[in-house]
């Protein structure tokens, strides 16, 4: 009976373990990979190859209704005198321009073809604001067509600041489809009624809030922390059991994690 009891002892503290095993995103893409740069295909191949969880990627909608892959919404440097807004500017332009790894910035079509070479890779793809909720809606509905073109439904999640992007995903998006609201301002109640998945909160945020963290998990909603990357903000993350840490330094969290 006495070792009945420790093995039901010992799976319990595995299960209670296994609950919070973080997962880690890398910003923008594994864009501190030798030859890589923030949200290309040098850095998405970087995560592949590296095996992480999954890559965050950043989406604009140009001038001529293309998605490109970019933080946006303006590409160069403050004193750069060619220096562009990306959503006022047609495709041609911005591909025109090369990023610091020669790279140009790639059309989220090249992005989710490549994206699907690797099954095991998640893709949690940010809309980025747009000027009116009219080109938003219409940035979520190529999103989506784009998604399943490439039959990618089962491996992308969605992440935005913007209320109404999360609504439309919400709206449009399959039923089972994972949805996180990026503002940091919202309670997990609130985001749980808006009929996301989770939160997806910053760093400072969930630090002046912690509680969200367990409030939003007895919700059943799923907590990402975002950007780690400091070994205190990691050791902190892992420690308060939120389920992704998204960070520009993968191979540090994933020593804290391990």
């Amino acid at each position: 009976m006495r070792n009945l009891r420790i093995i039901v002892v010992a799976a319990m503290l595995c299960i209670a373990n296994s609950a919070y095993a973080q997962q880690i995103i890398a910003h923008r893409g594994h864009h501190t990979a030798k030859d890589a740069e923030e949200n290309t295909l040098a850095a998405l191949k970087a995560a592949q190859e590296a095996g992480l969880y999954a890559v965050e990627l950043d989406v604009n909608m140009t001038s001529d209704g293309e998605l490109v892959v970019v933080h946006g919404p303006w590409l160069g440097e403050k004193n750069d005198p060619d220096r562009l807004n990306v959503q006022r500017s047609d495709l041609a332009t911005i591909r025109s321009k090369r990023l610091k790894n020669g790279e140009p910035v790639p059309t989220l079509d090249e992005y989710l073809a490549e994206a699907a070479q690797e099954p095991s890779l998640r893709l949690i793809i940010e809309v980025k604001d747009h000027a009116t909720p009219q080109i938003e809606t219409e940035v979520v509905r190529k999103v989506i067509a784009l998604v399943k073109q490439y039959k990618l439904q089962e491996r992308v999640e969605y992440i935005a600041f913007r209320q109404h992007v999360c609504n439309e995903f919400v709206r449009l998006a399959p039923s089972n489809t994972p949805i996180l609201y990026l503002g940091s301002n919202l309670t997990p109640e609130y985001v749980k009624g808006m009929g996301c998945t989770g939160i997806s909160y910053s760093v400072d945020a969930l630090k002046r809030v912690p509680r969200w963290i367990n409030e939003a998990h007895r919700l059943g909603l799923k907590v990402n922390i975002w950007t780690v990357n400091s070994a205190e903000d990691a050791q902190w993350a892992v420690k308060e059991g939120v389920d992704y840490i998204t960070t520009d330094n993968p191979a540090m969290v994933q020593k804290y994690i391990k």
